[in-house]
């Protein structure tokens, strides 16, 4: 008798339908299909056709599931009825909840805007939050970039248009050498994982540096393990050798970039200006005709040699100064060697290597293209060199040097904006000249009189009230942080308590945890968020708080207003903001609710539309009185911008055809729906690269609303507005800093990149660099509480190098005291050999407080992991000349978190029940504790 197999079902019925969305767990706004079932979410895959992840989807993607399904998240609105910081809080409805908020915020709006600061964390929306701010009045709203990435944003925007991450991407398709700095495995993550699966397929190599090897960086050919803050340093150690072997692209430079523009060499008021015609447009010599003219005269062949002399006062090209400066010893390998920790031959192979591919084997595509000037190309000359940057360089006090360091070396290799180098994702490349201003015009029961937040052309851009004081209480676009493009969330809160530059009455966050993992001085902050003066009131009156789980701050507020999960709520990923773009073609996208919330909670951004119309704000209001906008879904569909341009770019107009540019189509999310959640306009292959002179591309941005006109521009090598703080410190000028502050832009506001040693006054003894980076399985604080994603990262051990180890005697799983001027930690230990030898690192934001995020109070989060955030401080460590200086790079604002220096101890090993020191109390959690088992069932 024959034996039977067994009868399988192979293709089982796991889904009811298939609904398509786009992802919230980390960045990459990847597309999704999300499985349902009976109704309910079943399981979550990638969305083959989406352009992002082309059905790609990471760990975190696929625990999407238990967000939805998280005992952490918050039910329904709450007011506290305990005191700050106790968790105890009443549950009310809607209607009350925004009868509250409205009653604070009404006479604000009517008396005196600035008393709100209104700062969201990584949410997405900022386009929408900075409108809803502007129409309050209130110039005191930022988002989470101060803190993050500033640095590697402002300095690309200044000097070439745009910067990585959401700005741009290697070309995948050409690169053959493509290097990574700083850059831990949570940014970009699967765009960057399939990328170097592509370039990796055809032999391409990489490099990475960075003081850590985990990640990218450990598939990585050749690992740089710099030390942490001289990134700079090596960058122009780089440009030095390059320089002086010659391995530069004078054509590229003369043509598209301000290495030609002649620039005031004689002392006075004007030194380091551009001379510029009656028009404005900086000048240049004409080597065709030796004649001074426009940079974008038909015809011109910028000059990169031609010296102009004219009444006794002379010009000389920024090439002229970038020879001068970066041909200099000080920057050889020789005499950097030691201060980065790479030896001068390998920073001379490297730079070797990248000269060899980027000259040696470039190449050529068949493809015409016409210039800014007129000029018609038959070929676009490849360059195969690409580089990619994030917040490990970013986040120093010389970050934003450091960036524009990093920017210089890719354009004077000629390898942004061609074949095999860097690409700039749509809406970028945009000059500065294309972006707003920022803004600080308060008047009571009136909108601001512009954007909050921009990019300064010179010291009277700055937003200072007429006794000079700082108008925004973050000190955003003053004397202390000129250029600070995204504000600076982490001073918030402390400058708000000092009073400092004024009170404030409201301190409305979203999606920000700053009593816990998002601020620096962690303690610092509790204290001040629970401080009371002498009659008892509160020293920040009231505090407002959105969150969709139960994090550490939420016990910190007087008011809650839950948010949704990702899959019950609308959201934009508009091309106003953040869009899911690629070089080859504008994106954006989408998410919208999935499912129907089993809580009574509300998308945030609905509230704020339920908020603007009880308020009446200006832009939701229409003449009548009555509301533009019944919640955010109806926003994005019927807000414009400008007339025919709204967060959505796609199925405009009347029947849905039109791209960028169209009136308002009242079907319009139903389309992106259709679509799979997100919507592509492709670039022709004519305007694929030289973006920022390619008329091609020009014209096809002014089509999509980019743009109203042409805006071809050059890269800015030497970057002018810099100079001019420059020139106001050196005594020119009608508006001056301050003394105290003179010396400090001289010496950090060099227009020409440069690498200053960070401020380490008051770390004497503290010698060892201290580090954080996201694990690829976590975004922000939410993933370490998620059911599958915390069981890759449920605790946190202080990696440290094999050298350090030795020196204290440590082994695996020894504890040991970790301690800054400002505070000590106590924290389990593991050797970890590919590491900088003076480093120490720890995943951020695995550790928990107990109470907080459903956890039980011995969870591991809550016992074994910790926070580096106890050893860091807002400010710096006293000089001793009575001033208390921010701990952020002196150009930006933005938060130096990696400039943290500590030393190390060994302590006595602990018993089996040792937590991880400083232990904080337990807070009350308005959720309660979760079940020991997660389970449920789907379908029948």
């Amino acid at each position: 008798m024959t034996h039977q197999q067994p009868i399988i079902d192979t293709s089982p019925k796991v889904s009811d339908e298939v609904r398509q969305t786009t992802c919230y767990m980390c960045a990459c706004r990847c597309g999704i299909n999300v499985h349902m079932k009976d109704g309910k979410v079943a399981y979550i895959e990638g969305n083959r056709d989406h352009p992002v992840n082309k059905g790609v989807l990471c760990a975190k993607g696929s625990a999407g599931i238990m967000q939805v399904n998280a005992p952490s998240r918050l039910k329904a609105p709450m007011k506290r009825v305990g005191p700050r910081g106790s968790g105890e809080f009443e549950e009310i409805s809607w209607e009350e909840a925004l009868d509250i908020a409205a009653d604070r915020l009404g006479p604000i709006r009517k008396k005196n805007p600035e008393k709100l600061a209104f700062f969201t964390g990584r949410d997405q929306s900022q386009s929408f939050t900075g409108f809803w701010a502007q129409n309050f009045g209130t110039q005191n709203y930022a988002a989470h970039g101060g803190f993050c990435s500033v640095n590697m944003a402002a300095a690309g925007i200044y000097t070439m248009g745009g910067a990585f991450w959401e700005f741009g991407q290697p070309d995948w398709d050409h690169t053959k050498l493509f290097m990574l700095f700083g850059v831990a495995e949570d940014h970009d993550s699967n765009p960057i994982k399939a990328g170097l699966g592509k370039i990796k397929a055809r032999g391409a190599k990489v490099i990475g540096v960075n003081p850590i090897r985990s990640g990218y960086n450990a598939i990585a050919d050749e690992w740089v393990g710099i030390t942490p803050g001289t990134d700079g340093l090596f960058i122009l150690s780089l440009i030095h050798v390059l320089m002086k072997a010659g391995k530069i692209d004078l054509d590229y430079l003369s043509r598209y970039t301000n290495a030609p523009v002649l620039v005031n060499a004689t002392e006075g008021p004007e030194q380091g200006l551009f001379l510029r015609d009656d028009d404005d447009k900086p000048l240049v010599i004409d080597r065709n005709t030796g004649k001074l003219t426009a940079f974008d005269k038909p015809g011109v062949r910028p000059d990169l040699s031609a010296v102009h002399t004219v009444d006794g006062v002379t010009h000389r090209p920024v090439f002229h100064q970038m020879a001068e400066r970066y041909l200099s010893e000080e920057y050889a390998p020789e005499a950097i060697a030691d201060k980065c920790g790479i030896p001068a031959k390998r920073i001379r192979a490297i730079a070797g290597e990248i000269a060899r591919v980027a000259f040696d084997e470039a190449f050529e595509l068949d493809q015409e293209w016409t210039d800014f000037r007129g000029e018609k190309h038959s070929k676009m000359i490849g360059r195969p060199v690409s580089m990619h940057s994030m917040r490990g360089v970013s986040a120093h006090a010389n970050g934003f040097q450091t960036c524009r360091a990093l920017h210089v070396l890719q354009i004077l290799l000629g390898t942004v904006e061609v074949p095999g180098g860097f690409r700039f994702k749509p809406p970028y490349p945009k000059p500065v000249e294309a972006h707003p201003k920022p803004h600080c015009g308060v008047k009571p029961d009136c909108a601001l009189d512009g954007p909050h937040l921009g990019f300064v052309r010179g010291p009277d851009d700055l937003l200072l009230k007429e006794d000079g004081s700082p108008a925004r209480i973050d000190k955003a676009f003053t004397w202390e942080n000129p250029m600070s493009s995204h504000g600076l969330m982490h001073m918030v809160i402390s400058n708000a308590h000092a009073g400092n530059p004024y009170k404030i009455d409201t301190l409305f966050m979203y999606m920000a945890n700053m009593s816990w993992n998002s601020s620096m001085n962690t303690r610092g902050v509790i204290d001040m968020l629970t401080d009371k003066d002498e009659n008892g009131d509160y020293v920040i009156p009231n505090i407002i708080y959105s969150d969709a789980y139960s994090s550490e701050m939420v016990a910190y507020a007087d008011l809650i207003l839950p948010d949704t999960t990702y899959l019950e709520r609308h959201d934009c990923i508009s091309l106003l903001d953040r869009p899911i773009c690629e070089a080859d073609g504008a994106a954006d996208a989408i998410r919208w609710p999935v499912i129907e919330p089993d809580r009574d909670v509300r998308g945030f951004q609905t509230v704020l539309v339920q908020l603007a119309n009880k308020l009446k704000l200006p832009g939701f209001t229409n003449e009548d009185g009555s509301a533009k906008f019944q919640d955010y879904a109806d926003y994005i569909v019927n807000h414009e911008r400008k007339p025919g341009i709204g967060p959505l770019a796609g199925f405009r107009g009347k029947d849905g055809d039109q791209a960028g540019r169209g009136e308002v189509n009242p079907d319009q999310l139903d389309k992106y729906i259709e679509n799979g959640g997100f919507f592509v306009e492709h670039i022709e292959p004519e305007a694929s690269y030289y973006k920022p002179w390619n008329n091609a591309y020009q014209d096809w941005a002014v089509g999509m609303g980019i743009y109203d006109s042409p805006q071809p521009y050059l890269f800015q090598l030497y970057v002018e507005p810099m100079r001019k703080f420059q020139l106001a410190a050196e005594g020119h000028g009608e508006r001056q800093p301050p003394e105290h502050l003179r010396e400090r832009i001289k010496a950090t506001m060099d227009p020409l990149p440069i690498w200053y040693d960070t401020d380490q006054t008051g770390n004497e003894g503290y010698t060892v660099n201290a580090l954080t980076q996201r694990p690829m399985a976590m975004y922000h604080s939410w993933g370490s509480q998620n059911a599958w994603l915390r069981q890759l990262h449920g605790r946190n051990p202080l990696y440290v190098p094999t050298k350090l180890m030795r020196d204290n005697q440590l082994q695996d799983g020894d504890w040991a005291k970790v301690s800054s001027p400002h505070g000590e930690i106590t924290v389990p230990v593991m050797e970890m050999a590919a590491l900088n030898d003076n480093t120490v690192w720890t995943w951020n934001a695995i550790g928990k407080r107990k109470g907080a995020w459903a956890l039980e109070e011995d969870a591991p989060e809550a016992t074994k992991g910790f926070l580096l955030n106890h050893l860091i401080h807002e400010l710096l460590p006293p000089k001793g000349d009575g001033l208390r200086w921010a701990n952020s790079d002196p150009i930006t604002g933005q938060a130096a978190w990696f400039d943290l220096k500590v030393k190390i101890e060994k302590v006595g090993a602990p018993d089996d029940l040792a937590e991880s020191q400083p232990a904080l109390p337990p807070i009350k959690s308005p959720v309660g504790t979760g079940p020991e088992e997660l389970k449920w069932k789907v379908g029948k």
